[in-house]
């Protein structure tokens, strides 16, 4: 980024590389600590909202920043998003019920809101095309060494401290983060007299929000149908709204330019696929284990470790490739890892040893890593300069409703692939399943209904990888329709 002031780019990468540690460490830590918050808070009803509000606000803002940050500049944004952050932190780790804390974690995902997208255009800003994918794998790995520290952090927290340090700890670490950025990071000067579209940005808000509390509603058991029609209708007419808000205003929050660009969108849709096909893995690796093996779950999710790490080789690889390689046959080569790790636990025996979730999951983590990265930098790539910050945005909003989209898909899945095995086995209760899935309860279970409990649980699960499979080759054709063989020169 050219400025009168030259920035500090090791500084301000050591700054986006903190930044993204504290948003991969999050969500694990409280994961960690939430047995431990909601049995001091009672309120194991509303347990789920801890994690889902957060990823609710964070969505509905991603586009928001992105917008901002090409307006005003991407130093102020980031300031404001960590400061919200920080605040939403510390009155988290103060609340005293459940309702107070949900709010608070709503407060801290508008913050984090800014992490990811605003730091990957700062990247863009910072590095040259040729650089990107590399600095891009340093930086996730973050994600890789969030998952192996994450919940020994959280442990040694609650064992040592209480749960509300879990959210303490992100104040110095967001106030060291700010300094970084304040003291390092120099941009031209933004003074664009541009007005800010308050109305489309509502519009999206609150359309992203009906379509989100319409995936966690689908999550439910029963479903109510009712609540869903309803938050799909307000959802699509706000969408409405929306688009005929952004075909009139100056200055769009989205520009509807971006959804003629078919290679950009195609892109964003394979991110949105291959993100969310991620929870199949990363949620339900961790219970096979525990629930059919019997690992504890502090090891369980050492599963996951080599899908971390191969991520960040996979990132590696993808500053080579681009070089010599189309964006359209990176894709087709990272798939084809993606294809085979899913069709390997899709046909996982239930005797399957612990020991080759290893292979597998690594086999998966390299396609990730190189899937990810092209998508993040090809999409920056595709846009003009001005447009970097919304792009980027938009990327990591696809990435975020994939997620959301695709764990509800899974949840119910899994539901209901119980359901129709409990009828087979007279006797076995769900609620025999909550208990097996937690190797410190399944003890208590009748030993002469573990098999058939363990049945249950796995024809569920066989049948998540088998819709996961699914929508990996969803991903696989919107890349075959993407008949233009382009490159990035």
């Amino acid at each position: 980024m050219k400025s009168q002031r030259k920035t500090n780019v090791l500084a301000v990468t050591i700054a986006i590389y903190v930044a993204t540690f504290v948003s991969a460490v999050e969500g694990t830590v409280v994961s960690t600590a939430l047995p431990t918050i909601v049995g001091d808070l009672r309120g194991v009803s509303l347990m789920n909202w801890v994690f889902s509000i957060y990823l609710l606000t964070t969505a509905m803002v991603t586009p928001i920043y992105g917008k901002l940050a090409d307006l005003v500049g991407r130093k102020p944004v980031m300031q404001v998003g960590l400061a919200i952050f920080i605040v939403g932190s510390t009155m988290s780790g103060l609340s005293n019920t459940m309702p107070v804390l949900i709010f608070w974690r709503a407060v801290q995902g508008i913050g984090a809101g800014a992490l990811l997208p605003v730091s990957m255009t700062i990247i863009a800003d910072v590095y040259s095309y040729e650089k990107r994918a590399r600095v891009l794998g340093i930086n996730n790995s973050a994600w890789g060494i969030a998952a192996v520290l994450a919940p020994l952090i959280g442990g040694v927290i609650i064992d040592k401290l209480s749960w509300h340090w879990i959210f303490f700890i992100n104040v110095p670490i967001g106030l060291i983060t700010m300094v970084l950025f304040q003291l390092f990071l120099h941009e031209p000067s933004h003074v664009q007299h541009k007005k800010i579209d308050y109305l489309g940005s509502f519009w999206l808000m609150l359309s992203l929000l009906s379509l989100m509390l319409s995936f966690q509603s689908l999550g439910q058991t029963p479903i109510n149908w009712t609540i869903v029609v309803l938050e799909w209708g307000v959802s699509g007419v706000s969408l409405w709204r929306f688009i005929r808000q952004e075909s009139r205003t100056a200055e769009p929050v989205i520009s509807l330019e971006l959804f003629k660009n078919r290679p950009f969108i195609g892109q964003n849709l394979i991110a949105g696929l291959i993100n969310g096909y991620l929870m199949a893995i990363s949620v339900y690796v961790p219970t096979w284990a525990q629930g059919l093996l019997g690992v504890p779950a502090s090891f369980a999710g050492f599963a996951l470790t080599p899908s971390s790490l191969l991520w960040i080789i996979g990132a590696f690889v993808t500053s080579a490739l681009l070089v010599k390689w189309t964006p359209h046959r990176i894709l087709y080569f990272s798939l084809s890892f993606i294809l085979v790790a899913g069709v390997w636990f899709a046909s996982l025996p239930i005797t399957t040893s612990f020991g080759w979730f290893f292979l597998i999951t690594a086999i998966g983590g390299f396609g990730f890593g190189i899937t990810m990265t092209t998508t993040t930098v090809t999409s920056q790539h595709l846009v003009p300069e001005e447009a970097v910050g919304v792009a980027t945005s938009f990327n990591t909003l696809s990435r975020t409703i994939g997620q959301t989209l695709m764990v509800s898909i899974f949840g119910i899945v899994l539901n209901i692939g119980m359901q129709q095995e409990l009828e087979m086995h007279p006797g076995a209760t769900m609620t025999m399943m909550n208990k097996l899935i937690n190797p410190q309860t399944a003890g208590q279970l009748p030993a002469k209904l573990l098999p058939a409990l363990r049945q249950v649980l796995y024809s569920g699960l066989h049948w998540v990888y088998i819709i996961g499979i699914i929508f990996v080759l969803l991903a696989v054709l919107i890349n075959c329709l993407d008949q233009h063989d382009w490159s990035l020169d």
